[in-house]
């Protein structure tokens, strides 16, 4: 990634009043316009700048910079909160691309215009209201400065400078041939005919040198003549294209001057608005000033006048192009313009996210859910749309079974998850995990931190066991083992049974948990034959010592396993998968986090502070001084 003040050598920009862009004009754009950013830079791009147009943005909600590309590589933009801070840090940028709101444009306008560096701004705000846009004018004047706009679209010179979103798609923009300079100086005050303009010049000369759009209200900052009067001051402009709208006189300020010569280039003109006549009285034609209140506003006496004056006027607009054709190929029979050889333009990469849409590329994506999908209009668990999932009432208990087994679980199974859960969620403060999570939110961390420090002491020796036991008792069962075999096997090798034996609970104390599963599915389940299994090894194990019994994680990993295999829902495989990929451990680790959740608000609540082990508690055995003392 490189600044964008790095990608190549600045060019540097050398005007004259004439020119209001050129290949090394810099721009600042004011407001966080992400997209009219890119497409500034994607014209730079295909126009091969040297640098890119845009030296920052001003955005006054945050300093900072921004991400946007160049080409295929990506470049850094700096971000300022106000105008002052950005003129000082960037001296070479003499335009300001003013995307502020019709409540702020005013005063940010007339900022800019106060600095000196900043020699035109362009207004795209609609809505300014005409006192302050006549402010704007007078101002621009009498500093000797430029404002185009309020309510425009902007403007472009072919080859070098674009402003915002000026002449649409790049398509477009390719097709115009506008990514490099023709002969045509072109104005209007319609942003919208601007790029119909375009196009139909490029199609009937050699193209377009400037192109701008004044705006369309009734007092904009610069007028047509004053673009014209730029145009006939650029050498490299050979001809001049106008359109104009009915209503209001700027027109005739056109036409005096080409009564009286200034202007002595060829001018193809058309006002828009001949219907209007047919029309009832007083019809306003969207913009602002676009409203005859008089005979000499209407769009018939100005074209009539036009067609007085020496301008190249077209019966229509329909002939508009032809007229413009007709003029171009006087000027190049007399030597004055010639065709343009088409330069080769650079392609420019499709953003990523609209190639993947329209389906241009593939890409190997970097991982795979199968169990959730976001990407669409609504989300899906498993393939089930989340308004199906609480319509029907699933529960959380068929939630687990979407997300986590992806199958819609029979009704008695998804009950079985939430008295599990329901079951586990808590077993008092003194065993491990809560401990830990008191300890953690006596010590100030967050609720998620002392929630994660007491899910970490899960494992073997604690909730850990729903895995163990279930693949233990699994492979017993299925290898032929009787539970005499299975308990003489474990003692051989050394381990204890895993789901086997309570600190607390024995035969005369059995734990109520254990007893409310077993009754559960007793009554719902098709078969537990591995429940049966479990309760005669328990029998074995009882005889020895009494609490040795079932426990808990015991009970829930086997009756999970009578479950699956009874309801007809998953295959021998499948379960085979769910005990190796410990799934069943998820159990005790989601329930549990309620019952953790509960104990760390608890303390938050109670105020709580910093625990600190009372030291009665323990027993300290050090080694002696002489036992640690090392002899040489």
């Amino acid at each position: 990634m490189i600044s964008a003040t790095a990608t190549n050598p600045k060019s540097v920009s050398t005007k004259n009043d004439y020119v209001l862009f050129d290949r090394g004009t810099k721009a600042f754009v004011y407001g966080y316009q992400t997209n009219a950013i890119q497409r500034m830079l994607d014209f730079d791009y295909i126009c091969k700048r040297d640098s890119p147009s845009i030296s920052a943005i001003i955005n006054s909600n945050r300093a900072g910079i921004h991400k946007a590309f160049w080409g295929t590589k990506e470049i850094i933009l700096p971000m300022f909160k106000t105008i002052a801070e950005a003129a000082k840090a960037h001296p070479e940028a003499d335009v300001m691309v003013n995307f502020a709101s019709h409540r702020s444009a005013f005063e940010t306008t007339m900022e800019a215009l106060e600095r000196k560096t900043i020699r035109t701004v362009v207004v795209i705000a609609e809505g300014v209201p005409e006192r302050q846009a006549r402010i704007l004018a007078a101002t621009a004047r009498k500093l000797g400065k430029t404002v185009i706009g309020p309510a425009t679209v902007g403007g472009m010179t072919a080859g070098a400078f674009r402003i915002g979103n000026t002449a649409g798609t790049i398509e477009n923009i390719i097709a115009s041939k506008l990514y490099r300079p023709g002969s045509v100086g072109f104005v209007s005050k319609s942003g919208g005919m601007l790029n119909e303009a375009f196009n139909i010049i490029s199609r009937n000369s050699n193209g377009v040198h400037e192109g701008v759009a004044i705006g369309g209200d009734r007092y904009p900052g610069s007028n047509m003549l004053d673009h014209i009067m730029r145009y006939e001051a650029n050498p490299e402009i050979k001809m001049i294209a106008c359109l104009g709208e009915l209503g209001g006189t700027d027109e005739y300020r056109i036409i005096e001057a080409l009564k009286a010569g200034k202007i002595t280039k060829p001018l193809v003109a058309w006002v828009t608005g001949t219907c209007g006549p047919v029309l009832p009285s007083s019809v306003q034609f969207g913009h602002a000033g676009a409203k005859a209140d008089s005979q000499k506003e209407t769009a018939q006496a100005k074209n009539e006048a036009f067609k007085n004056a020496g301008a190249y006027v077209p019966n229509s607009f329909d002939n508009y192009g032809e007229m413009v054709k007709q003029v171009y190929e006087m000027l190049k029979s007399q030597g004055k313009v010639k065709d343009v050889v088409e330069p080769e333009v650079p392609r420019l990469p499709v953003d990523y996210s609209k190639a993947l849409t329209s389906g241009l590329i593939r890409k190997p994506t970097t991982f795979i859910c199968t169990i959730s999908d976001d990407s669409g209009d609504e989300l899906l668990y498993a393939g089930k749309k989340i308004s199906d999932v609480l319509e029907q009432k699933v529960g959380i208990g068929g939630v687990v079974g979407l997300l986590w087994f992806k199958k819609q679980l029979p009704d008695y199974a998804t009950r079985f998850i939430e008295l599990v859960l329901q079951i586990v969620a808590d077993h008092g403060p003194a065993v491990s995990a809560a401990h830990n999570s008191i300890v953690a939110s006596c010590a100030g961390k967050d609720l998620i931190s002392s929630l994660c420090s007491g899910l970490l002491t899960i494992g073997p020796r604690f909730g850990g066991a729903i895995d163990d036991a279930a693949r233990e008792f699994k492979r017993a069962k299925e290898t032929g083992l009787s539970p005499e075999q299975f308990v003489g096997e474990m003692k051989r090798k050394g381990i204890n049974i895993p789901g086997i034996g309570h600190r607390i609970k024995s035969v005369k104390n059995p734990d109520v948990r254990v007893l409310l599963l077993i009754e559960y599915a007793r009554k719902n389940f098709a078969r537990t034959e591995l429940l049966d299994y479990a309760l005669e090894v328990e029998r074995l194990t009882t005889a020895k010592k009494g609490n040795l019994i079932l426990n808990v994680d015991g009970c829930i990993g086997i009756l999970f396993l009578d479950l699956m295999s009874s309801c007809g829902a998953f295959t021998k495989a499948e379960i085979d998968e769910v005990v190796k990929l410990g799934y069943l451990n998820g159990l005790f680790a989601l329930g549990r986090s309620i019952g953790l959740i509960g104990h760390i608000l608890d303390q938050k609540r109670l105020g709580a502070r910093l625990y600190r082990h009372p030291t009665e508690d323990i027993a300290y055995m050090l080694p002696k001084p002489e036992d640690i003392d090392c002899k040489r």
